[in-house]
């Protein structure tokens, strides 16, 4: 089984739909795999609470037409489902439906479900539909969900309206089954104390409400040619007499990572090391720190008490270990985070800033020039990035480590072992980014441990 969940818009109720199917499949004692259209961090973890399996992004515009077809073909399962991103045809700004669900579903040649937001609508359903099945005809549509329907006679209505569409599922309006969010979206399963019953709503749910006689024999669909060849990952890395230990920061505050990201720093031959920086203390005998971003003005305080790793970690950087921070870490690296009550929490100091939590959102692609050489990338080097914050940095940093095309602005502080940006970079397509911040580890370590290498 393989499908797409498109929306017609956004809030059409995507990830609610897709974590049922997942949830319901996995009640029925099949195994399966779930993939996510675009950037987004926080749908991805609810698929991992779900199935148990990492879930995998797939976004052209981060990495690249061939790896999105390569990702899909080597993790794809026996049972396999892609969450959209956005309405159906949304894509990058200024690039038209480039990086949207319907060019991932036109990659793979996947058949489209497409959920539809029933609440203000009865006949005019039909010409909702009949619009995106003949939008671009180049997509196949498997049929449709309809969500948040109100009651017999407005799904007489809707039915009538659509005779000729497969109707594939049926919601009704739920009120019991809601997953909270905030400020960038989603509160991600870590903050959730409730999230297993709610996966049980779910999952009784999904077993009524579709229609599994038309959903299970989409299995036939998937026909996937080998991946296309992207090289050799790079390059490899001469083998060190014991692994470059990596220490990850995973917890509430730090959980936004991609897969991917994290099997290339394995694949060149890295031990994760997760740690706390809310609780655990600092990780020992580790060769480089990896932050992600997150949601660290959310712990603020939890983080600033714990003053014996805030030292150590800016000890860490001081002696020159290999340091990657994106977004959150960036925050969390700075010397004070204020929050949006406007109260100032002191941090680990490392960059030269205060990093303040605002009202507007800065949202969108971005492609960076490197202006400074950092332990992720050398001068002049281009990388596809996204950014998602609504936190800015109070100073600027006097020699930025990248400047961005869309909108000409500088980001991010650099030095010969710190790399610290508001940029994500998923580096699926350039792995060439890992195995230069692995060889910066591994020179650390020798340099620091001349005798065990």
């Amino acid at each position: 089984m393989a499908f797409v969940i498109a929306g017609e818009r956004s809030g059409a109720g995507k990830t609610t739909i897709t974590l049922a199917l997942l949830a319901a499949l996995k009640r029925k004692g099949i195994q399966v795999r779930s993939f996510k259209v675009g950037p987004d961090y926080i749908d991805p973890m609810f698929h991992r609470h779900v199935t148990s399996q990492a879930c995998y992004n797939l976004d052209p515009m981060l990495t690249s037409e061939e790896y999105v077809y390569q990702c899909f073909a080597e993790k794809a399962g026996d049972c396999s489902i892609v969450e959209g991103v956005m309405g159906l045809f949304d894509g990058a700004a200024g690039r038209k439906d480039f990086s949207s669900t319907a060019h991932v579903a036109r990659l793979l040649d996947l058949p489209i479900v497409l959920v539809v937001d029933c609440s203000r609508l009865s006949n005019s359903v039909a010409a909702i539909v009949h619009g995106y099945r003949s939008f671009d005809p180049r997509l196949k549509f498997a049929g449709v969900i309809l969500n948040r329907v109100g009651s017999d006679r407005h799904l007489e209505l809707l039915e009538s309206a659509l005779e000729n569409v497969p109707i594939l599922g049926v919601l009704r309006r739920q009120e019991a089954i809601e997953i909270p969010d905030r400020h960038l979206g989603l509160v991600p399963t870590d903050e959730l104390p409730g999230l297993n019953e709610l996966i049980d709503r779910l999952a009784q749910l999904g077993e009524t409400c579709f229609n599994w006689e038309k959903l299970l024999p989409l299995a036939s669909s998937l026909h996937l040619q080998s991946p296309p060849e992207l090289g050799d990952l790079g390059g490899t890395i001469p083998p060190q007499r014991s692994p470059i230990r990596l220490a990850i920061a995973r917890d509430a505050a730090f959980n936004f990572y991609y897969q991917d990201n994290l099997n290339l720093l394995k694949q060149f031959g890295a031990d994760l090391i997760e740690w706390s920086p809310l609780t655990d203390p600092f990780p020992t005998n580790i060769d480089g720190l990896y932050f992600g971003g997150g949601f660290p003005e959310m712990f603020a305080a939890t983080l600033s008490e714990n003053q014996t790793t805030l030292k150590a970690i800016q000890s860490a950087i001081r002696s020159g270990m290999p340091t990657y921070a994106e977004c959150g870490g960036l925050m969390y690296l700075s010397e004070n985070i204020v929050d949006f009550s406007g109260d100032t929490f002191p941090m680990v100091g490392a960059i030269p800033t205060t990093t303040v939590m605002r009202s507007r959102l800065t949202l969108g692609y971005r492609r960076g020039t490197a202006l400074e050489d950092s332990p992720i990338v050398s001068k002049n080097t281009i990388v596809q990035g996204h950014e998602f914050h609504r936190s800015t940095a109070t100073t600027s940093p006097d020699q930025p480590l990248f400047q961005f095309a869309e909108t000409n602005q500088f980001d991010g502080w650099r030095s010969t072992n710190l790399h610290a940006s508001y940029l994500h970079l998923h580096w699926g397509a350039t792995p060439e980014i890992p195995k230069r911040f692995i060889e910066h580890c591994a020179k650390f370590k020798r340099d620091r441990y001349p005798e065990k290498e």
